[in-house]
């Protein structure tokens, strides 16, 4: 046995039970990842072995869904950590990633602003009307 075997065996491992618990998802959304490849488990028969990367990167899909990236922006982001420039060109990536999320939320931002106060406005229209009704 090599040193870099005898290092993988004797390396953290986790099932896919552990996995979901451990970020409170399910199962069914662990195996979902697998099948769009964003993860991929060693296999032991039909048991799924999940390694250090593995919830490293599972920790960054679910970091990047609670901002709001689709999946296919995950996937590039993440793959992009294994490119040649590694995490330089990552990061310019995911910088610019931010910038036109951070505008989509912006605008959103406005839209529910102008939403709330065009309702308190109708509100109190009605309360008017309701008022010279009585």
């Amino acid at each position: 046995m090599t040193s870099g075997a005898a290092t993988r065996t004797s390396e953290a491992t986790w099932t896919i039970a552990q996995v979901a618990e451990d970020f409170g998802v399910t199962h069914r959304t662990v195996r979902h990842y697998e099948d769009l490849g964003l993860i991929s488990p060693e296999r032991r028969g039909t048991q799924r072995v999940y390694r250090r990367r593995d919830r490293t990167r599972l920790g960054l899909i679910l970091r990047g869904k609670r901002l709001g990236f689709p999946l296919e922006e995950i996937r590039t982001i993440i793959d992009l950590f294994d490119a040649p420039r590694g995490r330089r060109t990552q990061l310019e990536y995911v910088l610019g990633q931010i910038d036109e999320r951070r505008a989509d939320l912006d605008q959103r931002l406005k839209d529910v602003q102008d939403a709330i106060a065009e309702l308190g406005e109708f509100e109190r229209r009605c309360r008017e009307d309701l008022d010279k009704l009585a």
